[in-house]
């Protein structure tokens, strides 16, 4: 397979302005980053499961989705009802600035609970597949026999994004070293994890 440079670029650009937009993985990451709490694990997790998700969505998957409105509403309400949960725990955070400690990172101060939220967050949220599967996907078959360095452009995106994301969110530690910031940032991540879960619900009333 020769090296193919433009899809590469191109898959890199277009991976990125997927994943750019503020949302609630974006969100966990960083949180996960200014509490320097298990950032490896949470890092991997997301990029790993975007890497899979644009495997299938480059191999021609989002045919399946197509086919599948059922599946796509279920996952849509599932969804919705996930994201209010997590609003309702950063609600909780917010209002009890006592528990929130830079180093510190209240709903996932464990390992394996920082990891299954970044899964839930990734592979619940019906957007990714869309975004994935669906319309990556579709962009990619654009390229034919290179529709595989335009999966790698894309793949490298979104390792490069998260690592920087997690890694680079500890230049804000000094920021959150009082409660009250963290407050704020929780109310950000209340408000965008609510706005999620109508925008899901809403589609899941249409589809």
């Amino acid at each position: 397979m020769v090296f193919s440079a433009a899809p590469t670029v191109a898959g890199f650009v277009f991976g990125l302005s997927l994943i750019v937009a503020i949302g609630a993985q974006n969100a966990f990451v960083l949180r996960q980053g200014i509490a320097h709490a298990h950032v490896l694990p949470v890092v991997a997790v997301c990029a790993a499961s975007d890497i899979v998700l644009i495997a299938a969505g480059v191999a021609g998957a989002g045919a399946l989705l197509d086919g599948a409105p059922a599946l796509m509403s279920l996952a849509y309400w599932g969804g919705a009802a996930f994201l209010a949960v997590y609003a309702c725990l950063s609600v909780r955070r917010a209002v009890r600035p006592s528990v929130l400690v830079a180093g510190t990172d209240g709903h996932a101060s464990h390992m394996w609970a920082a990891v299954v939220t970044a899964l839930a967050l990734t592979w619940l949220n019906p957007h990714v597949y869309l975004d994935t599967i669906v319309l990556l996907g579709s962009v990619a078959s654009s390229y034919d026999a290179a529709r595989v360095w335009f999966g790698i452009g894309a793949a490298a995106a979104s390792l490069a994004w998260f690592t920087g994301l997690g890694y680079g969110a500890r230049m804000l530690r000094p920021v959150f070293a009082k409660p009250g910031a963290w407050r704020v940032l929780d109310g950000a991540i209340a408000v965008v994890m609510a706005a999620l879960a109508v925008s899901l619900a809403m589609q899941a009333l249409k589809s």
